[in-house]
């Protein structure tokens, strides 16, 4: 039994410039943005984002994938940093930074009305373990609060993502959230 053929050169880069267009265009204008317009703004034609992508959940999809990964890619070069309390905390700043201003990243980490496809909610899986996985050791060093579990973390990130969603009570400064979140998981002295 043999796989999926490997796409042809210039399949590859229409599939690479739709996925481009897909992340600034879902990202400045969330899901609202019509495949009509993403496809223009790769310049292909609507039938070439169709082959690629046939529905406009499976395009996000693959944009989300793609920036989960990277993520969790981020997050485990980390497992060696020398100091891991401050390599959380910093990928907590990171990964708050790359989702503020990006409305379909909000919307995925924020939201629990998005299906994740089989293959999203792997990758998303993945990060929220490396995520945990960087906690463990930060707690091991005794600078982060024993008491904290992946998922309270989890739950603390998507507060303050749900608070930076447009249209939310008020503008809330990404930087100041992160630093109130980095001082609430720091052990007391």
């Amino acid at each position: 039994m043999t796989g999926p053929r490997p796409l042809r050169a210039d399949a590859r880069r229409n599939r690479q410039r739709l996925l481009e267009a897909a992340t600034a265009a879902f990202a400045a204008e969330g899901l609202s943005v019509p495949l009509d317009e993403i496809a223009r703004r790769a310049a292909v034609g609507p039938g070439t984002l169709y082959r690629h992508f046939p529905t406009k959940e499976a395009l996000f999809d693959a944009v989300l994938r793609e920036r989960f990964q990277r993520l969790a890619d981020e997050a485990q070069a980390l497992r060696g940093a020398a100091d891991p309390a401050t390599a959380l905390l910093d990928f907590i700043g990171r990964l708050v930074e790359e989702a503020a201003p990006k409305r379909d990243l909000v919307d995925a980490l924020a939201s629990g009305g998005i299906e994740l496809s089989a293959a999203l909610a792997g990758t998303a899986a993945q990060l929220r373990s490396e995520i945990g996985d960087l906690l463990v050791r930060a707690q091991r060093t005794g600078a982060i609060r024993d008491d904290v579990t992946t998922a309270d973390l989890m739950a603390l990130i998507r507060g303050i993502l749900f608070a930076l969603r447009p249209g939310s009570a008020g503008p809330t400064d990404p930087h100041r959230a992160v630093a109130v979140l980095c001082d609430g998981l720091r052990s007391a002295p």
